[in-house]
């Protein structure tokens, strides 16, 4: 059995964090897994039997550029000694700060080096990507956009994508215990999250992430403000960590603070989103949203931004992928809202962050219509419900463990 490593920053919280961690359970099967850490500090995730290293070397802020190249050295030295202690045969790594360790630790051992580039905004930086593609093996991504990227942008061919894994059964049944849901508080003094009426006529939505300006939730609170002309006692629910002060002071300028609640960070979100009727996406960046996904296992009616990589390529089929491909060869937005067989898909939302609530921009409309569409009509919305969830079906774990091995063996 060979020796393989993935390597993760931190295990706090995120996307790819989460995808690691499965992907260690996962390939147990085929591999002595080893999950390789710079710091465990904060960690959010069940490792139980796992086997997890930490180096313990930390990101730091001290001495600005010069100390941050000494820290990748100091983690790459420290990583190529754990590659040669371990036998490591494969390193894969999630992240573009591990994908720097992964390339620089690839000598003095004989670990093959897999780079994992999961996110759109990790193609921006073109000096990164050609290291990554250079030094690396081979790269696997997420998304078929992103490989697509890579061969049009870069001419490179040793890529591949795999899908997240989804464990729905897991998913739902973390969704039953809403023990936190009940006992959750607003950040702001809203009061209690949880609608616990039955027979309420209000819509409630939800979006989870953590406060960074790819997740556009300013673009999702103008959104709602429009959604409430229609709907007066609707919700909105931001499930995630970081400072939410600006968007509860948007909230407050659009005067609808009232019906927009701030849970904070929830190791159970789930129980959060079977609470709600619908999911909404407002990223400007994705990789492949793991969020999205999860919702759609708990059979949620979602509307996403067609933002780079990801959203389009869960909502839509295969033909309506490749028509909107044909009509945007160059991988941009569409600039109408496309109702697809599995959700629903808007215009990509600006980089540009906007608390002036004065200001609601042309696709703050249109993501505001794409949730209407699914609010005025029940019956769509039932029938996008269950859409949902027979997508999120196909994201199996198993499924993903075999291709991956697949992929590996190729490496």
């Amino acid at each position: 059995m060979n020796n393989l490593m993935l390597m993760v920053p931190m295990l706090h919280q995120g996307g790819f964090e989460r995808v690691c961690v499965a992907t260690g359970r996962l390939l147990s099967k085929y591999y002595n897994v080893t999950i390789l850490i710079f710091s465990d500090k904060d960690i959010n995730y069940d490792v139980t039997g796992l086997n997890v290293v930490n180096i313990n070397v930390p990101s730091t802020s001290k001495f600005g550029k010069l100390g941050k190249v000494f820290n990748v050295l100091r983690r790459a030295f420290k990583v190529s000694s754990q590659k040669r202690k371990l036998g490591i045969d494969i390193c894969y790594s999630f992240g573009s700060s591990a994908n720097y360790v992964n390339t620089l630790s690839k000598f003095g051992n004989r670990a093959k080096v897999l780079t994992g580039i999961r996110c759109s905004t990790d193609m921006e930086n073109k000096k990164e990507v050609g290291l990554f593609c250079n030094r690396a093996d081979q790269v696997l991504s997420c998304s078929k956009e992103i490989m697509r990227q890579l061969k049009a942008e870069y001419n490179y061919e040793r890529s591949s994508y795999i899908y997240n894994p989804l464990d729905t059964e897991t998913i739902r049944k973390q969704a039953e215990d809403d023990k936190n849901y009940r006992e959750a508080t607003d950040l702001f003094g809203n009061g209690r999250i949880a609608v616990l009426d039955e027979d309420r006529s209000y819509p409630v939505l939800i979006s989870v992430g953590r406060q960074d300006y790819i997740k556009g939730f300013w673009h999702l609170i103008k959104a709602f403000s429009l959604v409430l002309k229609e709907y007066p006692k609707a919700r909105l629910m931001i499930v995630g960590t970081g400072d939410f002060s600006k968007f509860r002071k948007l909230a407050e300028d659009l005067g609808i603070a009232e019906n927009v609640y701030f849970p904070g960070l929830q190791k159970n979100p789930f129980s959060f989103v079977n609470n709600a009727d619908m999911y909404v996406l407002s990223s400007n960046h994705e990789g492949f949203p793991n969020a999205i996904l999860e919702a759609m296992a708990l059979g949620k009616p979602c509307v996403a931004a067609d933002c780079k990589t990801g959203p389009r390529e869960i909502l839509l089929n295969d033909k309506e992928y490749q028509s909107l491909i044909d009509k945007k060869p160059d991988g941009s937005s569409t600039e109408e809202i496309i109702e697809g067989e599995f959700g629903i898909i808007v215009p990509d939302m600006s980089q540009e962050m906007n608390f002036d609530a004065s200001v609601i921009e042309d696709r703050e409309v249109l993501l505001a219509e794409g949730i209407m569409r699914m609010l005025i009509d029940k019956e769509k919305m039932a029938a996008y419900g269950k859409k949902a969830y027979e997508r999120a079906l196909t994201y199996n774990p198993d499924s993903y463990a075999d291709e991956l091995h697949e992929i590996l063996k190729r490496v």
